[in-house]
């Protein structure tokens, strides 16, 4: 699918071989890369460009695709991906304002906080983005803001299909109980009845987890809400509504790989699954919308660090760099949920090979013992001035970025066609900057 000269594997990764030229490209540019950058987050822009244009081709043409602006909000990256005609989900009232300034046309916009205040709904009211209520009492609320006024705004409402937690319990959220949405089994009447009531209510929401969750449990979850929402749309034909559910959310969720020998979960086998059992979906009867965030950014992007010391023990080595705990929270936090490959370049982007006969501690600079993203893995020798390359890093990691220690954020650069142009996406925050955000 990649319009690349260098071997991708199996798991839809930007290939070792392709980082170390684009890393090498980036060294010789003037202005990309300086002393004080010891560590540096890569994007491929036209990796990213085309895995947005792959899911347009496969769903219908009048599909909202609401890249999750929770994943990477970037205010440059979300421009590059305006242009690709799509759109944003927002999770919270600074995303939705991301995803307005971004330039993107309000009506492809969805709006999913949990916590909407008054103030809030009315700001996205106001907007004319599509709005998901997570609860039966939002929904209530929606109606007082709204009044007798027809909103320019399409409503929905997020449905816990309840078809259990996947392989990560903290990133599943369809479980018999979840913090978000309206459970089905126990709200079924009571949600058919907000059918019934409001009638500028036409949408249905579901999302189950990111990462951890199959092909099956993500179709599972459709099925639910999709039988629900025809016995709806059966109801209201009956009592002569005039309208009908229209708009069927699917969210996000299909999982990436971050494991070197893994098989990844393509999204053309996740389609052809969704046409083949629910054809209606597919048709002029409803509006599609996706949400996905992580299968979209997390493999196309990487991040450098400069090696700072090596710290040789008689059975292991650690190896100190400039990044951890702060950028890479679930994976120190969470280290059993949560993996990155991770290769060696020496100082000016070649490949390492060969092992060393201890194993490495991968440390961050942290004032914590948990701060450490690799524990006992096998490397080739390790020197000061090398760098550490950690893959797969595009999605959920500068957006969860910690405040401790008050570590500068690093670089950011963005990068089309293997490195042939580079963009700075975000300068390494400065000293005043840091300190602006403490006063």
């Amino acid at each position: 699918m990649r319009k690349s000269g260098l071997k991708k594997n199996s798991s839809s990764r930007i290939s070792d071989e392709e980082i170390s030229l684009v890393f090498k490209r980036a060294l010789t540019q003037l202005n990309v890369i300086n002393e004080n950058d010891t560590a540096l987050i890569f994007h491929d822009i036209s990796y990213l460009i085309e895995r947005i244009n792959e899911i347009k081709s496969l769903f219908p043409k009048n599909a909202i695709h609401a890249i999750a602006i929770k994943a990477n909000p970037l205010l440059k990256v979300l421009r590059q991906i305006e242009k690709l005609d799509v759109g944003f989900e927002a999770a919270s009232l600074p995303e939705l304002y991301f995803a307005e300034k971004s330039g993107v046309s309000p009506d492809k916009i969805i709006f999913d906080s949990p916590a909407k205040t008054v103030n809030e709904i009315a700001y996205a009211l106001n907007l004319g983005c599509h709005i998901n209520a997570d609860s039966l009492y939002e929904l209530d609320r929606i109606a007082k803001i709204i009044g007798e006024e027809k909103p320019k705004s399409t409503i929905g409402i997020r449905i816990n299909p309840q078809v259990g937690t996947g392989n990560i319990a903290l990133t599943s959220v369809a479980g018999e109980y979840s913090k978000f949405g309206v459970a089905l089994k126990e709200n079924r009447a009571a949600l058919k009845a907000k059918f019934e009531q409001y009638e500028w209510l036409t949408g249905v929401h579901l999302h189950i987890g990111s990462q951890g969750c199959s092909i099956e449990m993500l179709v599972k979850g459709v099925e639910k809400v999709l039988d629900f929402t025809y016995e709806v749309n059966e109801s209201l034909k009956n009592n002569n509504a005039g309208r009908q559910i229209n708009i069927f959310d699917l969210g996000g969720g299909l999982p990436v790989s971050y494991h070197r020998d893994e098989e990844a979960v393509l999204m053309s086998d996740y389609v052809k699954t969704l046409k083949h059992q629910f054809k209606e979906l597919f048709t002029v009867d409803f509006k599609l919308i996706t949400e996905f965030g992580r299968t979209i950014h997390a493999n196309t992007g990487w991040v450098a660090s400069k090696v700072e010391y090596v710290k040789r023990e008689p059975d292991i080595n650690t190896a100190m760099i400039h990044v951890g705990a702060d950028l890479f929270l679930r994976k120190c936090y969470r280290p059993d949920d949560w993996h990155h490959e991770i290769i060696v370049l020496d100082s000016h982007g070649n490949i390492k090979t060969g092992i060393d006969k201890n194993k490495y501690m991968i440390a961050g600079p942290l004032c914590f013992a948990g701060d450490v993203i690799a524990t006992e893995i096998i490397l080739p020798p390790v020197e000061q001035g090398d760098y550490i390359i950690i893959q797969d890093t595009g999605a959920y990691t500068l957006s969860m970025w910690s405040r401790y220690n008050s570590r500068q954020i690093p670089k950011v650069i963005g990068y089309f066609n293997e490195g042939k142009t580079f963009e700075i996406l975000r300068e390494r925050e400065s000293l005043d900057t840091l300190l602006a955000f403490w006063s």
